[in-house]
């Protein structure tokens, strides 16, 4: 654990994934209500040996069957394993699938007081039917319209299922559960336009999250059509990119230049949704963030080589949803939502990540620093596939925002991105006999947790030259506060054919600041 951070009771200056970090936001115990479509899935698996004699199509013997909740209610599992106190509200029927439902949330520890049943409504249910792995088929069974009673009793009961909540998500799938009557309930509920705290900390990052800042909960829309919700003026929307694609009415490339497809219309996402900040989850190309007020926070995502999961998104926003709330800078929110999301795309079936997987999978980046012959022959297998290698480095201390922005700014100039540090001996020999605050390993395992690093180093050299002319980056990038001609590297950046890049400078953002606040007991202050 870093010393740092071990006992702080601020979240708000965290930056950087450590292992310790879920347990840390669990302890927070948020309280989220989750209102919207929730489903039931069905996992079916068996054998296939035959073809059915009516049609030329395969014949399943099913060996097991398995049920999990899906859809909103997938999201409320994901919370609760995440450590939050969750409630669920929305109508299901009185079918066995409704009361399969209803056992399964309550055995997780989630209120259902607010779960209406009604004896018209059909629960929703998507069974797959697989074999050897791969889905064959999928079984859809809704509900063609909502009983309008049963609207009218959700719709009564909204302002007690949100009423003392640190965080509210609308998960609006089109089932027809969150009509009319229902959106109007919320939007009065949570007190529409208007409502908002101050103004947002630049580039997104609520400074302590939102439970204190503002007189409603954290508001997250998760639907396939946010614009019905727009007048809820929510603090976040999280279209995914065919959702976002309709949104705009715009067909969106394949592969990463979906992103910079996506960047160019952000002012219209923002408008349309009418959100403070704006997701659009791009399921293997990560995810991208826009703040209404400016900037972008991208992350990249560690996807299975094959895709046999189900509720990914599902995992994404309620991880979100529950760091932000209890907190966490909504970049830093979105990282780890990342790499929960990571956790469960690994996994078969409707899956959740819960408190102990995600601290056990960002303690596996521990002890990931490369050896330099190591990495060189990593780089030069992306290399033989076209890919730009991105280099950069320094000490990485105790990381902070200015961090953070400049290695996603990083990222971007190429496909690869290297982190090399400096070894605890050097950076004493830089900072001082009292830096640095954390070991080599420490920095090392969080720097490589953030979904923009692909690979880090360590180097004892007085300059990063010789790992330059070692590695051979196309590009060598460093923060704001240098120039190409203060740069010892440069002349061994051209050597190799590279290219200097000089990144943004976030003024005041420096790990010498913030260790001589500690230092001096001072809390977070707010940086203009």
């Amino acid at each position: 654990m870093s010393p740092l951070h071990a006992d702080a009771d601020d979240l708000s200056s965290q930056r950087g994934l450590s292992e310790w970090l879920p347990r840390r936001l669990a302890a927070e115990r948020p309280a989220i209500t989750v209102i919207g479509d929730v489903m039931l899935d069905g996992w079916w698996s068996g054998t296939i040996e035959r073809l059915c004699r009516e049609a030329p199509a395969p014949v399943v013997d099913v060996a097991t069957r398995d049920f999990v909740p899906g859809g909103a209610a997938n999201t409320a599992m994901n919370l609760a394993a995440l450590g939050a106190r969750v409630s669920v509200a929305g109508i299901i029927g009185t079918d066995d699938a409704g009361t399969t439902l209803r056992r399964k949330l309550q055995d997780a520890g989630i209120d259902v007081r607010n779960l209406h049943t009604h004896p018209d409504m059909v629960t929703t249910t998507k069974i797959r039917i697989s074999s050897g792995g791969q889905v064959m088929l999928r079984i859809d069974d809704s509900a063609k319209t909502v009983p309008a009673d049963a609207l009218a009793a959700l719709a009564a009961s909204v302002r007690a299922a949100v009423g003392h909540q640190d965080a509210v998500m609308v998960c609006d799938y089109g089932t027809g559960v969150l009509a009319g009557p229902v959106r109007e309930a919320l939007t009065e509920a949570l007190g529409g336009p208007g409502h908002h705290g101050g103004p947002a900390e630049p580039n997104g990052a609520h400074g302590g999250g939102l439970r204190t800042a503002v007189p409603r909960p954290l508001t997250v829309v998760d639907a396939h059509d946010p614009r019905p919700w727009a007048p809820l003026r929510p603090d976040l929307a999280t279209p995914n990119a065919q959702e976002a694609s309709r949104l705009l009415g715009v067909r969106l490339p394949e592969g990463s230049d979906r992103v910079a497809a996506v960047a160019r219309h952000r002012d219209a996402l923002c408008a349309a949704t009418g959100a403070r900040a704006v997701v659009v989850t791009l399921d293997r190309d990560g995810t991208v963030l826009f703040p209404a007020d400016g900037g972008t926070h991208r992350t990249w995502a560690r996807p299975a080589a094959e895709k046999q999961a189900s509720g990914a998104g599902d995992t994404f926003v309620a991880a979100l949803t529950l760091a932000h709330s209890a907190g966490l800078p909504l970049t830093a929110s979105l990282d780890l939502a990342q790499a929960a999301a990571d956790v469960v795309v690994h996994q078969p079936g409707t899956s959740v990540c819960s408190t102990a997987q995600l601290g056990r999978y960002l303690a596996s980046f521990a002890d990931t620093a490369l050896g330099i012959d190591e990495l060189a022959l990593e780089l030069e297998a992306h290399r033989s596939q076209g890919q730009r290698i991105v280099l950069t480095n320094g000490c990485f201390d105790v990381l902070h925002k200015g961090h953070t922005r400049y290695l996603n700014q990083a990222k971007q100039l190429g496909d690869i991105l290297v982190v090399a540090l400096n070894s605890d001996a050097s950076v004493r020999r830089l900072k001082g006999s009292d830096r640095p605050i954390n070991t080599e390993a420490d920095r090392a395992a969080v720097i490589a947790a953030l979904s923009c690093v692909d690979y880090v180093t360590v180097f004892d050299t007085p300059t990063a030259s010789p790992l330059i002319r070692r590695l051979k980056p196309e590009v060598y990038a460093k923060g704001g506060d240098y120039t190409a001609d203060m740069l010892e590297e440069a002349s061994a950046v051209e050597e190799c054919g590279g290219r200097v890049a000089i990144l943004d400078y976030v003024a005041e953002r420096s790990t010498t600041a913030v260790v001589r606040r500690i230092r001096a007991g001072e809390g977070a202050r707010q940086v203009q």
